[in-house]
């Protein structure tokens, strides 16, 4: 009798320990089948970039999916401990290239963060910086509304000043991130009014939807300008939706579910009507993304199909080039020959599998000659906003590219993400260098212009 009290009571207590131990909800947790692909083997661990810096198993992709797993089965809580190892991900995708298994974390880190997102509440801190940044970044018109005062900061005197202090890294790390990487506000900054369409300047080829993008547009407009002129020159009409918004890259790299959902839907609707051959977009992360809309809105039953139709068109502007052959003459950019190092975009490389093509289209213009940086294939730290969350440990990633990149010793940049560009540029500045930083695409149209460097 005493020993079935015993029993009872250990299974009460065993019943009450499951209880409170708070996992996955069943909105799409990570797949046990793909959490059970991963045989431990610890090839990801020399190509992750939070693994490298911090130096934890649990911020690894092994260590992770650890936790996934053990969570799953009741072994661990998702809690502000567990959370913060899945926080630790910058998503750069290096262990999905790496993993010989072909284990897909993608897919395992997509899932998790809403799961975190809807399930562990977050300090009024962090509540507040991602609410700044998911009501802001991927809304342009928002965001313009403050180019005034961001111009004024900077021509005042205001930015010089606040840098000078340290203060505001001293106490707001995160807001100070976020200003680091505050591109110079320019007359293009304030925005450019594009047709809906521009047609081709030679025969027509293709008819092609742009990808305008929420920074890109705002910050790096030229490089949309170079893109349509690109574009254009090579036989390709050009369709420019005005109801075009946010890609959905920031909120879905973050576990934003419902408004990646929101966005995604109104761009495959802004391109509904537009009959194009393609769509092209020039920024690494959203083109990920875009190639990911069946993902995202998997769940919807009106909007599969036509994310499906959507994602088949999806072709990064160097992928697409390639693909359908460059027509316009290239000339030289520079008098004497140029040494330019090509800066893999984490999204780019691992994310869509675009290496090769940026490289080809740089070495069609003549007197070029190009450098391959050590670690080419670790993330410079940006991440999509993660550089303004985790600031510490994008700091020492953006330290190491940027001194890689400088070592190859080339006299030019190239990038092909504006995240990446900015933290780049950041970098430079902090060790003091002055080296040009142009889009592949900006490249490629100033030897179709025929427009010099030097």
């Amino acid at each position: 009798m005493q020993t079935t009290d015993i029993s009872n009571s250990s299974f009460n207590f065993q019943e009450q320990l499951n209880q409170d131990i708070k996992g996955f909800d069943s909105k799409h947790p990570p797949e046990q089948k793909l959490i059970d692909s991963c045989v431990h083997c610890g090839f990801c661990l020399a190509t992750c970039p939070s693994y490298r810096v911090i130096g934890k198993e649990m911020d690894s992709p092994r260590g992770r999916i650890y936790l996934m797993n053990a969570i799953n089965k009741g072994e661990a809580t998702l809690d502000e401990t567990t959370t913060q190892h899945f926080d630790s991900c910058l998503g750069c995708l290096a262990c999905v290239s790496t993993c010989p298994s072909g284990v897909q974390y993608d897919q395992l880190i997509a899932a998790t963060r809403p799961q975190v997102e809807r399930n562990q509440p977050r300090n009024i801190f962090d509540r507040l910086i991602r609410t700044l940044i998911f009501n802001l970044f991927p809304y342009p018109q928002r965001l313009q509304i403050f180019l005034p005062f961001f111009w004024l900061y900077q021509n005042l005197g205001l930015q010089k000043l606040v840098r000078a202090t340290g203060l505001l890294k001293r106490f707001f790390p995160r807001l100070a991130a976020m200003e680091s990487i505050l591109p110079k506000i320019t007359r293009q900054s304030f925005g450019q009014n594009y047709p809906t369409e521009i047609p081709a300047q030679t025969e027509k080829r293709y008819r092609v939807g742009v990808i305008l993008g929420c920074v890109q547009r705002l910050f790096f407009s030229p490089v949309n300008e170079a893109t349509v002129r690109v574009l254009t020159a090579n036989g390709c009409e050009v369709v420019i939706p005005k109801s075009q918004g946010c890609c959905a890259a920031l909120p879905a790299h973050q576990g934003q579910e419902a408004q990646a959902q929101a966005l995604a839907r109104q761009m495959i609707d802004s391109f509904a009507e537009t009959e194009v051959d393609f769509i092209i977009i020039n920024a690494a992360g959203c083109g990920h993304t875009l190639k990911e809309y069946h993902h995202i809105l998997a769940d919807d039953p009106v909007y599969l199909e036509k994310a499906k139709a959507f994602v088949a068109k999806v072709r990064d502007v160097q992928e697409f080039l390639m693909e359908v052959g460059l027509t316009a003459p290239l000339s030289a950019i520079a008098d004497e020959n140029l040494t330019i190092v090509y800066q893999d975009a984490c999204h780019l490389l691992h994310g869509q599998k675009i290496s090769l093509q940026p490289r080809q289209l740089l070495a069609k213009i003549p007197n070029i000659t190009l450098k391959e940086p050590v670690d080419a294939a670790l993330c410079c730290g940006s991440a999509g906003v993660y550089n303004m969350l985790q600031p510490e440990i994008a700091e020492e990633l953006g330290q190491q590219k940027v001194t890689n990149l400088l070592n190859t010793g080339a006299t030019l940049i190239a990038s092909s993400n504006p995240g990446c560009s900015l933290q780049i540029q950041k970098h430079l500045s902090q060790q003091n260098k002055s080296i040009p930083l142009f889009h592949p695409i900006q490249l490629l149209d100033f030897a179709m212009r025929g427009i010099k460097l030097n």
